[in-house]
């Protein structure tokens, strides 16, 4: 590989940083908390599984998000072509990664000495810090001021603080 190719893939890659769009870790993030409470609101299962239901959930929604972009591409009369199906497959898969810490925080969790309900606390807390964190990351990435980006973290941790109301609710 030549050098100047390996520069323009470097600066492609860099480019796609600097425009990175973190809605779908904000949104992965947030239905990451939602699957865990709902599945924690089931009672006693093994961990393995909530494991799995976070990162399958994560892929499901991350294929729906594919096909609504690529579907929409089509109704408004634009070709799919590879390019554009590849990029669609990047800009969506942080809804698959928002998934992954808080299945990191379900499987670590016996290696903390938690119980289920424990391990189902742990990952709503990795789920509500990603979802807040992401927005404050876009926010500021996106050039927003301090004050915005402090205003879109509030906001973010208050519907995080409204999906832990509702396991509260279920769960009592």
């Amino acid at each position: 590989m030549s050098s100047t190719s390996h520069t323009t893939a470097r600066e492609r890659r860099a480019g796609r940083r600097a425009h990175a769009d973190y809605t779908g870790a904000v949104y992965g993030s947030m239905l990451a908390a939602s699957v865990v409470i709902g599945a924690g609101a089931l009672g006693e299962f093994p961990l393995v599984q909530l494991v799995l239901l976070l990162l399958l959930s994560g892929l499901v929604f991350w294929v729906g998000h594919v096909h609504a972009q690529l579907f929409g591409a089509r109704l408004a009369q634009r070709p799919l072509d590879r390019p554009t199906i590849v990029r669609v497959c990047r800009e969506e898969w942080p809804i698959v990664e928002a998934a992954v810490p808080p299945a990191l925080a379900v499987a670590v969790s016996p290696l903390l000495g938690l119980d289920v309900a424990g391990a189902v606390w742990l990952a709503v807390a990795v789920a509500v810090a990603g979802q807040v964190g992401w927005s404050a990351a876009g926010a500021r990435k996106a050039g927003a001021s301090w004050g915005l980006v402090a205003g879109t973290a509030t906001i973010n941790l208050l519907l995080g603080l409204v999906i832990i109301s509702f396991k509260l609710a279920l769960t009592h």
